[in-house]
């Protein structure tokens, strides 16, 4: 990897940013880097967490200004092109069945906003700062757009698209946008601990978790609905980890996959 910094545990992986003169913004190589590195990560069954975060002063300062000023000649079928490895990127990340807990510290701007959004967790420094700012070079946050409003609600969205005002990270947790607050020197021990959340619940269950809300967000409750959240606790009651589970709780000993 020539962008990335993998590194792996038994049941955590941690994928940091690698451009901290750029202040970890991307271009064509990190999206590339990122979009295989999550793919394999997915395949991945032993894997129960992954962190997201960046080396350096910044989390992801958005496009690199070497790619976008490449960007400035190109025709619209290469836009199109570049934009769909963009959104392929966000996609990967976003439909990886382990749990993210995305290491936010310094700036967080336009598709590094998007990144975060794609985290399950996201924990930040208190001094830091987030920008939807396309709108301020012409242009529109368009490939983050559906995991952006997802994450800190429409009405705030409808405001930060439009005024690429910088906002806080204490104004990102209010919008639901960041989960944990803490400062720089306690941002990986905060990190940490939730990792060891994940790591200490069923597996299965925890990434059978991140899919029920990725699939019932915003659905109406309807019969269908209902008979299938009834048939997924049937599922997963039945399942090997499940029975475990109950067992270990009523005979007061770990479970196994804490062995």
């Amino acid at each position: 990897m020539n962008t990335l910094d993998v590194q792996r545990s038994r049941h955590v992986a941690r994928v940091y940013l690698n451009r901290p003169d750029v202040r970890n913004a991307f271009n064509e190589e990190v999206i590339a880097e990122l979009t295989a590195t999550f793919r394999q990560l997915a395949s991945e069954p032993d894997l129960r967490a992954i962190v997201l975060g960046g080396h350096g002063k910044a989390f992801c300062a958005g496009a690199d200004l070497s790619w976008m000023r490449s960007m400035a000649d190109f025709s619209w079928e290469q836009n199109r092109a570049d934009a769909q490895a963009l959104a392929d990127m966000l996609w990967a990340i976003y439909q990886c069945p382990v749990p993210i807990v995305g290491r936010l510290q310094g700036d967080c701007y336009a598709g590094g906003v998007g990144l975060a959004a794609v985290c399950d967790v996201v924990v930040a420094v208190d001094s830091m700062s987030f920008c939807l700012s396309e709108a301020r070079l012409g242009l529109l946050p368009a490939t983050i757009s559906p995991y952006v409003i997802r994450a800190m609600g429409e009405p705030a969205a409808r405001r930060y698209f439009i005024t690429a005002e910088r906002f806080t990270a204490t104004q990102g947790q209010a919008m639901g946008l960041v989960h944990e607050l803490c400062e720089v020197n306690t941002l990986d021990a905060k990190v940490d601990e939730i990792v060891a959340a994940l790591v200490t619940n069923g597996p299965l269950a925890t990434r059978a978790c991140k899919a029920l809300v990725q699939d019932v967000a915003g659905l109406q409750i309807t019969d269908d609905l209902r008979g299938e959240t009834a048939r997924r606790i049937a599922d997963i009651r039945v399942s090997v980890e499940g029975k475990e589970g109950i067992q270990s709780f009523l005979q007061k000993r770990p479970p196994a996959w804490l062995a």
